[in-house]
């Protein structure tokens, strides 16, 4: 039977146990829909009522803009290399640990494009996160300690061509003129998302895109 938003439901439900806290990691290029996944998710599992699950993104270990440009990859912004992945996985293990007070999470504001420290609040209360970004099943250097931390990663998966109409969207959304947004898309979007599609078949489950429709 083709899989719902209901069994998604059901089966981030039962992954916090014995009352420890779960974390829930998804994965997929960019554009595929990992965010509205995670915020759907996030707020079905609420339900109007106290901070049960609680959506922490990995875009908030962006390195800054000028760090970008000091080590020369600002013209690569997005590829693995220009995030803090050790710091992501630090968080995720306080996440999982440091369960009797809030711990505190980057966000990241899409306007400025930018990281922005203590953002996002997780309460003692919550017993799932739920983080998704683009490299967390990736194995190479800092990444590798990610995929430990998280209890399952699922994948989000999509129809390339409507991938690739999201994310010049979003791109002009947030100031890009329509060349500048395609160009982009094309060169180093591209060269992520098909880094990030070779790491599908490490995935606990792969979620098409008609779950969310």
């Amino acid at each position: 039977m083709p899989l719902t938003f209901d069994d998604l439901l059901l089966r981030a439900r039962a992954l916090p146990g014995d009352g420890r806290r779960a974390l829930l990691g998804i994965a997929g290029s960019p554009g595929a829909g990992k965010t509205t996944l995670a915020e759907r998710l996030v707020a079905a599992l609420n339900d109007g009522g106290p901070p049960w699950a609680a959506h922490v993104p990995m875009d908030g270990f962006h390195l800054a803009d000028a760090e970008l440009d000091r080590l020369g990859r600002r013209h690569r912004k997005g590829a693995p290399d220009t995030f803090d992945a050790g710091g992501y996985a630090a968080l995720l293990r306080r996440l999982r640990e440091e369960t009797g007070e809030v711990v505190y999470a980057p966000g990241f504001e899409r306007v400025l494009e930018q990281p922005l420290a203590g953002a996002i609040p997780v309460p003692p209360e919550a017993r799932l996160v739920v983080t998704e970004g683009n490299y967390l099943l990736l194995r190479e250097g800092s990444w590798a300690r990610v995929r430990p931390c998280l209890d399952e990663v699922w994948f989000c998966e999509i129809d390339e061509e409507e991938r690739v109409r999201r994310l010049v969207a979003r791109h002009e959304e947030f100031g890009k003129e329509h060349a500048a947004a395609v160009s982009w898309v094309q060169g180093t979007d591209q060269a992520n998302a098909d880094l990030v599609a070779a790491t599908r078949e490490h995935a606990d489950l792969v979620v098409p895109a008609d779950v969310l429709r």
